[in-house]
């Protein structure tokens, strides 16, 4: 284990390396945040020293050695438009993509494993073919435009559920009585006007994750259902929900924990589309307006982030993975 945990360490440390020079040569190239920042009615003396204290003036290789000199120390650059820590304004809207991304893969579970199991144990039932179906448009309907409908239907029409925003946020301290809501790292889940504004955007970037966790778990049910192990435990006169959810049930959650630890990643670095139809105010919201004023710093400074997420989760998967199946020997996995 301590081998393997060395081995994984060092090849994160080469990923986010590349990850950094990649992404930082990619942000340089998409154009000069002087021509957005800068008003037009400055003269060229006032231009240069905006230039100069951002750091523009350099070539582009040393300004990348100034980059990877500071995110060694923990500095990641300071904001061009807010003059703020990058890191900063990031793990300040880290929290409400965190939850809405928990939120949409929870759903994913409670509803998508279900689903799933109904339609691999009954493949041909009236109602299993029509989960598939279901599962079907999860998969083709886009993102953005199930969100406006959403909107249109549980907002505007129905009015049900809040449209946009976050609603009234609360921290888990607050939340015992141990000190006021308005301190410490604040979260929408802990209220009712939080939970009722979170109910629309988790659905909407759950859809996919529904979809994918039904069709992974039926696949994995009607594979099963044919394995020796399992025809030996019905003759043996098992009662058909011991050997559902301990023989077949178990086996099957080692695929989908796999994919779905993985689609988390995913879930966290694309609910781009989902904060900004539903204005949800999290570091996807916040990479578009950077992206916009090209302010690179922030740009940077969310890649490299999302890098490591995807490297710690890849990580978590794969120690999930041997706990789910002893066979797995980590220690051989580098070769």
């Amino acid at each position: 284990m301590t081998v393997y945990l060395v081995r994984r360490l060092i090849q994160a440390l080469f990923v986010v390396l590349a990850m950094s020079l990649i992404v930082f040569v990619g942000v340089y190239a998409i154009g000069d945040p002087v021509e957005i920042l800068i008003s037009p009615d400055a003269d060229q003396i006032e231009r240069e020293r905006a230039i100069v204290a951002l750091g523009l003036d350099l070539p582009l290789w040393q300004q990348y050695l100034v980059f990877l000199t500071n995110a060694v120390q923990g500095d990641l650059g300071r904001s061009f438009v807010f003059n703020e820590p990058a890191l900063r304004l990031i793990l300040q809207r880290m929290p409400a993509t965190l939850e809405l991304a928990f939120g949409a893969t929870f759903l994913a579970l409670v509803i998508g494993l279900p689903l799933g199991l109904y339609a691999g144990l009954r493949p041909n039932a009236s109602a299993s073919k029509t989960i598939m179906a279901g599962s079907i448009l999860g998969f083709s309907l886009p993102t953005f435009w199930v969100g406006l409908m959403m909107i249109m239907v549980f907002a505007v029409q129905l009015g049900w559920l809040p449209s946009t925003g976050r609603g009234t946020t609360c921290s888990v301290l607050g939340f015992i009585g141990l000190q006021p809501c308005s301190s410490g790292v604040q979260w929408s889940f802990l209220t009712i006007d939080g939970l009722s504004h979170m109910v629309m955007p988790a659905v909407n970037l759950a859809l996919f994750k529904i979809s994918l966790v039904i069709r992974l778990t039926r696949a994995g049910v009607r594979e099963t259902m044919l394995m020796d192990y399992v025809k030996f435990a019905r003759a043996k006169g098992l009662s058909p929900a011991r050997v559902t959810f301990v023989h077949v049930f178990k086996n099957i959650m080692i695929p989908v924990v796999t994919v779905v630890g993985l689609e988390l990643g995913s879930t966290i670095a694309f609910s781009v589309v989902t904060e900004s139809v539903f204005a949800w105010p999290g570091m996807g919201k916040l990479i578009i307006d950077s992206i916009n004023v090209l302010d690179r710093p922030v740009i940077v400074a969310y890649l490299m982030i999302i890098v490591m997420m995807f490297i710690t989760i890849n990580l978590v998967v794969d120690l999930t993975y041997s706990l789910l199946d002893p066979r797995v020997r980590l220690e051989n996995k580098g070769t």
